[in-house]
């Protein structure tokens, strides 16, 4: 009986196909490259935009334009820390922003997103 048994599981398992590491990294294979592609298509350029934003708000100055995060278009009048910078949203109306709510950074060489 258990000879019967012992005879026909090693009768099926050597009809299968062959499980090993070879099939597992076949498996495998087309998700890591859905993740390479993911990664050089979507997070790398994200990745890239942070950095670039991040180093235009840490490098504003007095003069420079901005963009709020609430859509308020400004100019900088004083920088008074590394988190907070005053500005000027109108003539004589001078507020304190948080340089972390600063959307966008405006140049003199920049051009209009229309043009």
């Amino acid at each position: 009986m258990t000879t019967l048994l012992l005879a026909t599981a090693a009768a099926g398992a050597g009809s299968g196909s062959p499980a090993g590491p070879m099939t597992f990294l076949v498996g495998l294979a087309p998700w890591l490259a859905v993740f390479v592609i993911f990664y050089v298509l979507m997070i790398r350029p994200q990745q890239k935009r942070v950095k670039d934003h991040q180093a235009a708000v840490s490098a504003i100055k007095k003069g420079d334009e901005i963009v709020t995060a609430g859509g308020i278009r400004a100019r900088v009048t004083r920088v008074i820390d590394d988190n907070e910078a005053e500005v000027e949203i109108a003539q004589g109306v001078k507020v304190r922003v948080v340089k972390a709510t600063i959307a966008q950074v405006l140049t003199a060489a920049s051009k209009p997103a229309n043009d």
